[in-house]
């Protein structure tokens, strides 16, 4: 029942990305507003982070930038629809823009192996795609609460072609990831999600304190694979999306020995990803409801938000 489940939600998938984009388009932003009216999670949410991380703007700057990520993130929701059932070929013309493939060609030369830092900036299964035209690699994951879902999941993420190994998050996926780089392969990463308590160290993200995984530098610093920053930018623009692919050398202390130097290298990589397109980055997610017992406000921020 579970596949015959993540069948249909695929069928549904394939109808609604089949719709045409201005159409699409039209409904992400009516659905938007439809948040922000009813006082949705995501809009609460989102309200909440720009109130911690910029608290210069006024409520009405604040409230505008709040309705523009909205709309962003939504419109990259049917994106993704798109992409998840279409040809990776198909897929990767919409990417008009490659910035930095020479430095990815360099290390994946290199035998040290790689590890590509993938922010949730912009639309990060575009990446994907593009990962797996350029070599085989692996992706780490945390699954879904529901099998349906993770059985969706890894159905629409084998369209991506080419060799790619969904890794589960989990002490057995850590070991297939560094066996692999230490083969000097690709490992892919999404750095900036909130790990458990205990498998993470505070460091400041956008000035704030964050909890950040600590796996990705102890991956780096045991294989002494390279570690690049990439991300998929969409483009202005009233037609169809387009994307530019960006390629960036992370810094270098993301490998250091000590915890706490990797994960603040980390955040302020991320975070300069960021600030490039403020909008695309994924400000609907609850990146700060965990605090360090130090904290002066060790409250979780969200908590009222339920």
């Amino acid at each position: 029942m579970t596949e015959f489940a993540a069948a249909l939600l695929y069928a549904l998938a394939w109808s609604l990305a089949r719709l045409p984009w201005w159409l699409l388009r039209a409904t992400a932003d009516g659905m938007a507003r439809l948040w922000i009216a009813r006082d949705a999670r995501e809009a609460r949410v989102t309200r909440r982070n720009l109130e911690l991380i910029r608290p210069e703007l006024d409520p009405a700057a604040r409230e505008a930038l709040m309705a523009e990520i909205l709309r962003t993130t939504l419109r990259q929701t049917f994106e993704t629809l798109r992409l998840w059932t279409r040809p990776a070929a198909r897929n990767l013309a919409d990417i008009v823009e490659v910035r930095g493939e020479d430095l990815f060609d360099a290390a994946l030369r290199d035998a040290r192996g790689l590890i590509v830092a993938a922010p949730h900036m912009g639309n990060w299964e575009l990446l994907n795609q593009w990962l797996a035209s350029k070599t085989a690699l692996a992706i780490l994951y945390r699954a879904p609460e529901s099998r349906i879902g993770e059985a969706f999941l890894r159905r629409v993420r084998a369209n991506a072609g080419g060799e790619v190994e969904q890794v589960r998050a989990e002490a057995a996926g850590v070991r297939i990831l560094l066996k692999r780089l230490q083969r000097g392969g690709v490992v892919g990463i999404l750095p900036d999600q909130q790990p458990k308590a205990g498998e993470g160290e505070f460091a400041p993200f956008f000035g704030r304190p964050a909890l950040t995984m600590t796996l990705l530098g102890r991956l780096a610093h045991r294989s002494g694979a390279r570690v690049l920053l990439c991300w998929c930018q969409r483009l202005p623009g009233a037609g169809a999306p387009k994307f530019a692919l960006h390629v960036e050398a992370a810094p270098e202390a993301v490998a250091a020995a000590d915890p706490q130097a990797a994960v603040a290298a980390l955040n302020s990589g991320v975070e300069a990803v960021a600030r490039r397109d403020f909008v695309q980055y994924q400000w609907t997610y609850k990146r700060y409801s965990m605090q360090p017992p130090d904290c002066s406000d060790r409250v979780n921020p969200y908590i009222d938000l339920y």
